[in-house]
């Protein structure tokens, strides 16, 4: 079901008409709306030489995690580790950051330009242990892609 989001995903970061920040909005309005379990879909960006990382566009509840600490949270882990993070089930992680009290599983992918990570995809999800490989291979996907408009 993902890979056939891939063309979607990629017609509309490729529209040149609109700004990156619309483009990243509309990828993830698309995303929440096409997957049943993805409930919170945004970005997380590097903030300039600070080591934190800043909310981008996103679709989903408003949060008010705008600024993340490297090493804090999923996400902050991931923009020290540059590695997927797969989180089955929030409540079992000890660094977890919650959003939202209906937030069951999370995943993170770090999103690299030029070789370094400049930020990541953000997804949470309110069921329990609904992300896959599918789900990695995807989100790696729509980062390449994100990489090529930035």
């Amino acid at each position: 079901m993902l890979k056939t989001l891939e063309p979607q995903v990629a017609q509309i970061l490729e529209n040149t008409d609109l700004e990156v920040d619309i483009r990243l909005k509309k990828v993830c309005d698309l995303l929440k709306k096409s997957v049943p379990y993805y409930n919170w879909v945004g970005f997380y960006f590097k903030n300039g030489d600070k080591q934190e990382l800043k909310l981008g566009p996103y679709a989903g509840e408003p949060t008010d995690h705008t600024i993340i600490p490297f090493g804090k949270g999923i996400c902050g882990q991931v923009a020290v580790s540059n590695e997927n993070f797969v989180v089955p089930d929030v409540a079992a992680q000890d660094n977890y950051i919650a959003c939202s009290l209906t937030v069951k599983s999370e995943i993170v992918i770090p999103l690299f330009l030029n070789g370094e990570n400049i930020g990541q995809i953000d997804i949470d999800s309110n069921t329990p242990d609904p992300f896959t490989e599918e789900d990695e291979r995807f989100l790696e996907f729509v980062n390449q892609k994100v990489a090529q408009i930035l």
